[in-house]
């Protein structure tokens, strides 16, 4: 239920105007988390530590694209070559955050769905070509 100005009145529920800006705000902070973390790099952890805050507090999901930026221990701010690298091994990806030594492992799926799938193509067509 709703008024006319867009305010949400159930109870436990976020106007959507809310998470939109919420979104937006954790946009603007990894940006800035990015842009800073050169030079300031414990400035760079602040924002992410605040964007993480935002996230909870209107039950947002993390972006994907912000989501692997940041350790899942730590909660610093990581960019690659600085303080954590990546590796690629038996399909998954491994980021390893070197401020507090967590590897986080996240599987590559869609390459993998690829390739089944031009697989499954290329048995259909040999299929229809035997009958």
């Amino acid at each position: 239920m709703s008024n006319t100005r867009g305010f949400s009145l159930t109870r436990g529920r976020r106007a959507k105007w809310m998470i939109k800006i919420a979104k937006e705000r954790i946009d603007i902070l990894f940006n800035l988390a990015e842009k800073e973390f050169n030079e300031h790099p414990e400035r760079s952890h602040r924002y992410v530590k605040l964007a993480r805050n935002i996230a909870t507090k209107y039950n947002i999901k993390m972006p994907l694209k912000w989501k692997r930026r940041f350790c899942k221990n730590c909660h610093k701010f990581l960019k690659v070559s600085a303080n954590c690298y990546v590796r690629l091994s038996k399909g998954k990806i491994h980021f390893k955050c070197l401020e507090c030594e967590h590897v986080m492992r996240i599987p590559y799926l869609k390459e993998k769905k690829e390739k089944r799938r031009t697989k499954i193509e290329s048995y259909l067509v040999q299929k229809k070509s035997n009958e």
